[in-house]
C-alpha cells in the first residue's frame, strides 16, 4: 500500500482546509440550534459547488467528484474538524449512505425522484432502524412490521435514534416483511416520504442535555397503519439486513476518518493552550511532564488511528467489503476510543474552559460519546474480531 497523498488530491485537500478555517470554522456556534445555521449553511453549500468539490464521495455521473473510498477518507479528516464541515459539502450521514444505497439498488423512478435531489443537496433524508424496545446490537431482531396490502405496505412500529428525520423529505425504514425467513432474510428497506399519513413525529431527543434541530438532531418515530406502494421497496424484499452492513462498511471509514479530523483539532487547541496557559508567572501549562505525555500519547495515538482507516479503506477499494470485515471492526472500536482519550485530554488541559461552549470541545465531547454505540457498539466488534483470530486456533463459539 503506498500511504502518498495522490497528486492530484494534494490541492484540493489545501483548498478544502483553506475553506474550512476561513468561511465554516466562522459559523460555528458550539452551544447553539443548527437550525438557526442552514441559511449560512446553504450560501457556504454554493460556494463549495462554485469550487466543484459538492458530493466528494459520489460518482461523477451522480453529480459528486467521483472520489476513491481512500481519497474520500482524505477528504473527510479535514471536513470532521467542524461538526457542519461534511453538511456542507453534501456528504453527512445519515444522507451520504442513503446516497450510496439509492445508487446500488434503487429503481430509476427511486433515484429521479429521491436520489437526484439528494445528490444535488435539495433535500435531506434519514435512516429508521434502531429500536428502543430492542437492541440496537442486533439488528437482526426488530418489530416494525411492513405488512403486503394489495399493491401497498402498511407499516406498524416504534423507532427513535432516526438521525436528521426533522426537515427531512423521506426516511428508509427497516421493516419485519418476512417474519418466517432466516433472521438476516427477515427484514426490507422501505421509502418512507416524511409526510405520509401515519407517519409520526414523536420529539427529538435530548442527547447529554441537547435536544438538537434540522440536521443535528435524533428523533424518535412511531409508524401507524403508515401505508406507502411496494414500489417504494428498495432492493430486494428480505435484503434489508444485507444492504444495511453494506451501507454501514464505507459509512464507517467516513466516521471514523471524521473522527480523526476532531482529534486532529482538539489536538492543535490542547497544544496551543499548553503554550500559552500560564499557571504562575512566567510558568507555561506545556512545561508540565504530564502534558507533554497528553500531547505525545495524543500525536501517537492520532497518527495510528489514521494508518489503520487508511489501510481499512484500501482494502475495501481492492479487495471488496467482505475482505475488509476485520479491519473496518478494528478501527470502529480503536478510532473511537483514540478520539475519546484526545478529548478528555484536550478538555483537561483547557480545565473549567474546556467544558464550557466558548470552545468547540464541549460540543464534540457532548455529540461524539455515541461513537462507541452507533453503528455497532464496541463490544460487538471486539468480539467479532475476537472471533476469528481464535477460529484459526480452532475456537469456534
Amino acid at each position: 500500500m503506498d500511504f502518498a497523498i495522490p497528486a492530484r488530491m494534494q490541492p484540493i485537500l489545501d483548498g478544502m482546509k483553506r475553506f474550512m478555517e476561513t468561511e465554516v470554522y466562522p459559523l460555528e456556534r458550539h452551544g447553539g440550534r443548527f437550525v438557526d445555521l442552514v441559511p449560512a449553511l446553504k450560501q457556504q453549500r454554493e460556494r463549495v459547488k462554485e469550487q466543484g468539490w459538492f458530493a466528494p464521495q459520489l460518482p461523477k455521473e451522480h453529480g459528486g467528484m467521483g472520489l476513491s473510498l481512500q481519497e474520500h477518507a482524505l477528504v473527510s479528516e479535514i471536513l470532521g474538524r467542524s461538526f457542519l464541515g461534511h453538511y456542507v459539502f453534501n456528504c453527512q450521514a445519515p444522507d451520504a449512505g442513503n446516497m450510496e444505497i439509492l445508487i446500488r439498488y434503487g429503481t430509476d423512478a427511486q433515484k429521479a425522484t429521491w436520489l437526484a435531489p439528494l445528490a444535488r443537496g435539495d433535500i435531506r433524508s434519514c435512516f429508521s432502524m434502531t429500536e428502543p424496545e430492542r437492541p440496537g446490537s442486533n439488528p437482526t431482531w426488530l418489530e416494525t412490521t411492513a405488512v403486503k396490502d394489495g399493491n401497498d405496505y402498511v407499516i406498524n412500529g416504534h423507532k427513535w435514534f432516526t438521525s436528521s428525520a426533522q426537515g427531512a423529505r423521506f426516511a428508509i425504514v427497516m421493516a419485519v416483511t418476512n417474519p418466517d425467513a432466516d433472521p438476516h432474510a427477515r427484514a426490507s428497506q422501505i421509502i418512507v416520504p416524511t409526510d405520509t399519513k401515519g407517519f409520526e413525529f414523536v420529539r427529538n431527543i435530548s442527547v447529554m442535555g441537547h435536544e438538537g434541530s434540522d440536521h443535528d438532531s435524533h428523533a424518535e418515530i412511531r409508524y401507524v397503519n403508515c401505508r406507502v406502494p411496494r414500489a417504494n421497496l428498495l432492493g430486494a424484499e428480505g435484503a434489508g439486513f444485507l444492504i444495511a452492513q453494506e451501507r454501514l462498511g464505507p459509512g464507517r471509514i467516513h466516521h471514523c476518518m471524521r473522527w480523526i479530523g476532531i482529534c486532529e483539532r482538539a489536538f492543535d487547541l490542547m497544544c496551543a493552550r499548553a503554550a500559552e496557559r500560564e499557571i504562575a508567572p512566567g510558568k507555561k501549562l506545556g512545561e508540565k511532564q504530564i502534558v507533554q505525555e497528553w500531547i505525545a500519547d495524543s500525536r501517537a495515538e492520532i497518527n495510528a488511528a489514521r494508518l489503520s482507516v487508511l489501510h481499512a479503506a484500501w482494502k475495501i477499494d481492492t479487495l471488496g467489503l467482505h475482505e475488509a470485515r476485520e479491519e473496518i471492526s478494528c478501527i470502529k472500536f480503536y478510532v473511537a476510543g483514540v478520539m475519546q482519550r484526545v478529548l478528555d485530554r484536550a478538555v483537561q488541559a483547557h480545565g473549567a474552559l474546556g467544558i464550557t461552549d466558548d470552545t468547540v470541545l464541549a460540543a464534540f465531547y457532548r455529540g461524539e460519546r455515541a461513537s462507541r454505540i452507533y453503528d455497532g457498539p464496541d463490544e460487538v466488534h471486539k468480539i467479532v474480531v475476537a472471533k476469528r483470530a481464535l477460529k484459526k486456533h480452532g475456537v469456534t463459539a
